[in-house]
């Protein structure tokens, strides 16, 4: 190799923008891009194996999931089916959004903590769903389901843009100070959302969203109405296409901004449009959730252990685990937990936070060694 030291191979990385090039050389060592492990082609034969095995793995944990019910394990009849296949479905749509963001983010932000519960989008959106939610002067919430997706929206992208503002330092962020704004932006949103309640500017949310604390916690919702499950839909598939399309552009974001340009690719502006996107997709599911922590922190790390660091395989994979995971963990909050230890229902976004907590704990120590 010639030129600078460690300068990347063109060869190479135009395979990771997807063209075929030739077999690559492993040239470049980062948690994120491992060259040496990208598939010569990659055409519609590779995509569309990698999107069925991704829809395999789903299918397998989903119907996991449909053996779980508040009676116990076991296969469902068809009236237990018939109520158990709403939640999985809409437990899998909200898992798959925050997993695609999650792997997003941390490709963008070339950091391996990014999350969109760490960043502040669960809770932005949140917040904006809630006040969605508020009367207004005793007007209905504006232009309906419409609007919710809208509120949602602006929530996540103010809270997204204030951590991005404070934790840059001379136009770089620092990982550090990047999860410490996250963690108050998160604090100061949900005290706000108490604040409004407690205040009792709301209408009740059990008709649109469910229990205002259950929403607050992240929990499925068993009351939405048809338009709202499919304004979140439509909104997530649309964006879950455009982050498909840049995955092989995501492979160089690690690269500095004149190796990315050296290869046709505008870093910054990809790096902006993945973090927009994955915004509006976390926003979409959180306004029909709340705010669910860890599954976006959890599947990019679990999909990289078994398909490496190519953005290609990894976003489809990380989708499908974080459907599947989610709809597992909904399960069993629904099923045998809350009939054997509590009585009652737990908002799975507790079991993830029990689950993803410590996770997140031994990301954070790893790093700190290295």
């Amino acid at each position: 190799m010639n030129g600078k030291k460690n300068a990347p191979d063109k060869a190479v990385l135009n395979e990771a923008l997807g063209a075929d090039q030739g077999a690559p050389a492993s040239l470049h060592s980062s948690f994120f891009i491992q060259y040496s492990s990208f598939p010569r082609p990659w055409g519609v034969r590779n995509l569309l194996l990698t999107l069925l095995a991704a829809l395999a793995a789903w299918a397998v944990l989903a119907t996991a999931s449909l053996l779980v019910g508040s009676t116990g394990l076991g296969w469902p009849t068809r009236v237990q089916l018939d109520s158990r296949i709403g939640p999985v479905l809409l437990a899998s749509l909200v898992g798959a959004s925050l997993a695609a963001a999650g792997t997003v983010y941390q490709a963008v932000l070339r950091n391996p903590l990014a999350d969109p519960y760490l960043l502040g989008a669960s809770s932005g959106a949140t917040l904006g769903t809630f006040l969605w939610a508020l009367p207004l002067g005793g007007a209905a919430p504006l232009i309906g389901t419409l609007g919710q997706q809208a509120f949602a929206w602006a929530g996540a992208a103010a809270a997204v843009g204030v951590v991005l503002v404070l934790a840059q330092r001379r136009g770089r962020l620092e990982p550090v100070t990047l999860l410490l704004v996250g963690v108050i932006v998160n604090a100061i949103n949900g005290s706000v959302f108490l604040l409004l309640y407690s205040m009792n500017l709301r209408r009740d949310l059990t008709e649109p969203t469910g229990g205002p604390f259950r929403f607050l916690v992240g929990a499925m919702q068993t009351n939405l109405t048809t338009w709202q499950v499919t304004a979140a839909g439509m909104s997530i598939g649309i964006g879950f296409l455009v982050l498909l399309l840049i995955s092989g552009e995501l492979n160089v974001a690690a690269l500095s901004e004149a190796e990315a340009e050296a290869l046709g690719v505008r870093i910054q502006r990809l790096r902006w449009l993945g973090m927009i996107v994955a915004s509006l997709v976390t926003a979409s599911a959180v306004s029909i959730s709340g705010p669910i922590g860890f599954v976006g922190l959890v599947c990019p790390h679990l999909a990289r252990l078994l398909a490496g660091s190519d953005q290609r395989k990894l976003l489809p994979l990380s989708t499908a685990l974080g459907a599947g995971l989610l709809a597992v963990a909904d399960a069993a909050s629904r099923g045998l937990i809350p009939g054997r230890l509590l009585g009652t229902h737990l908002p799975v976004g507790v079991l993830t936070g029990l689950m993803g907590g410590p996770f997140f704990l031994l990301l954070l120590w790893r790093a700190k060694r290295e």
